[in-house]
Formats: C-alpha cells, structure tokens, sequence
C-alpha cells in the first residue's frame, strides 16, 4: 500500500449530513447526545452541525443550540458548515472554533443546491476564508459531485481539479472531494483522486462516499492505496442529500473503522462503542439504519 502513515483519521459527518435529510426533525437534546457519545469513541473530528439558513435545511434550525450543548471533549475537533459570512458570524458566536465552506464540481447541481454557479458560490464564501485567517479559524472545504451529478450526469474530472485547487488555494487546509450520489466504482474514484492529486497536496485531501450502490467501502479502499488518510463517514450510515434525490445514506463510520483496523490500520477509535452508539442512533430515530457492523454484532 502506497503510504507513509498507518493513522487514517475519520471525520464523523453523521450529527450534520447524516441527520439534515431526515424527514422528522430530531430534537435537539437527541442530537447533543449522539454528539457526546460519538465524543467518547475516540473521534478526533465531529462535524456538529450546519449554520445554513434553517429555510433550506428546517432539520439544522438548531444549530447554535446545539453547539452550545454539546461537551467539547479534549482533543476533538468540532467543525461546522457556513454558507456564507452570515453563517459564519452566527457559528462564531455560537463558539465554532472551526468551520466548512462547501461547493459544487457540477454546475447544474450548485444551482440546485445553493442557486449560484460554481464561481459564485466561491465569491460567496471567499470572504468567509479571509475572515476566518485573520481570526485563525481553519476552514475545510466541501467538493460535491466529483463522481457524477443527479442533474448532469457526468462531471468532467478537470471540473473537479479546477474547484479543489481553487479551494486549497483560498486556504482550505484539507478538501473533502464528495461522491453525492454514490455512483463511483474503484476504478473512477481511484483515477479521480490521482487528477486531483497532482494539483493539491495528497495530504490535503479527503474522500466522503455516498453507498447508493454498495461500492462506498470499495472506493475507500481504492482512495487509501492511492495514499489518502481521512476518510469521512456518518455513524449508523445516515444521511443522504436534500437536492439529490435517490442518493441513500453516507458510508457507515463503524464499516469503516471494522475495515481499516482488519487492514492494520489505526485511527484511535473504540470500535465497541462506535457500534453501540450506531445501534442507539437507529433506534432513536426509528428505522433500520444501523450499520453492516451493527446489525452483525447485534445478531450474534
């Protein structure tokens, strides 16, 4: 395997793109708890919420009561997603020590999603990075649609290298580049981050699948022997897209973390607790959503 590292660090994006296309608003005191307990496994990186305007995501309304009570755990990192300088003036306040921009490398979906083109959403939140330098935020960087679009289709790869260098240019110091609709092979993802990576530093690059298709654990493995380490996934494999119709739930962080340790790897992660946070998660919110790993474990 192509790396210099055996740590893969796992950002947990369930309490913010798992939980925003629920359908039922979760409460907010459910949501501080699948925080917490996610806070004791051992994650590094919490994706707490998302500081849009609750009109377009009514599920993340309670964004700034939620960061406020959460229990920030020593060490864990508690990034949150800004449209916007509005977004990141209201996540500042609410106490946000980091934050994510995000946009798109399909046209017809940034406009769907946050109807601007690919070049104006980076206007948009160009701002919000020279903002957060001068008050020493870090600021992550979202790439949506890399391998393919709802509305679309195909998204060149150029397109994709063009938006993850201009992030990481901005001052993202990683770009997540994002499958939405979970419709990559290996092969793709494996070819799409090798383009990618010849442009922006490999160790500023993430991935995040979408498992529509049951190839989300295959892409990973294909994108950790082309060398990346960080991974994004979502607890229970919630989520989904609100302007993506179809596209089913992120990876399930406790797959991945079953994966990457039968593989050797280390991401300092209680697998035990992952899996019973996972199986709290899909009963409190009513459905079958636990993961492979939890279904599994609960069985036997």
């Amino acid at each position: 395997m192509n790396t210099a590292t055996d740590h893969v660090r796992i950002v947990e994006v369930g309490p913010r793109d798992g939980l925003q296309n629920e359908s039922a608003i979760v409460p907010t005191a459910t949501k501080i708890a699948l925080i917490d307990r996610l806070s004791d496994t051992g994650l590094a990186t919490i994706e707490a919420t998302s500081f849009v305007s609750p009109k377009w995501v009514p599920q993340l309304a309670d964004a700034a009561e939620v960061y406020a009570g959460i229990r920030k755990a020593r060490g864990v990192s508690y990034p949150v997603l800004v449209p916007n300088l509005q977004g990141y003036a209201r996540a500042r306040a609410a106490g946000a020590g980091e934050v994510a921009v995000f946009t798109a490398a399909s046209e017809a979906f940034n406009r769907r999603n946050v109807n601007t083109s690919i070049d104006e959403s980076i206007e948009r939140f160009a701002s919000v990075l020279e903002r957060a330098r001068v008050d020493g935020v870090p600021v992550r960087g979202y790439v949506s649609t890399v391998l393919g679009c709802p509305y679309q289709g195909e998204v060149p790869v150029a397109d994709v290298v063009r938006v993850a260098r201009r992030l990481h240019e901005l001052g993202c110091y990683e770009v997540s580049l994002g499958d939405t609709i979970g419709v990559g092979t290996p092969t793709r993802a494996r070819a799409m981050l090798h383009a990618v990576a010849q442009e922006v530093p490999l160790r500023a690059l993430a991935v995040h699948f979408h498992d529509t298709y049951g190839q989300a654990l295959a892409n990973i493995l294909a994108c950790l022997e082309e060398g990346v380490r960080v991974v994004d996934s979502a607890v229970s494999g919630t989520g989904g897209c609100p302007y993506a119709k179809g596209a089913t739930g992120n990876v399930a962080s406790e797959d991945v973390v079953y994966m990457l340790h039968g593989m050797g790897l280390h991401t300092g992660i209680d697998l035990d607790k992952l899996v019973a946070t996972g199986a709290w998660l899909a009963a409190q919110l009513g459905k079958d959503t636990a993961s492979r790993v939890t279904k599994a474990r609960s069985a036997a």
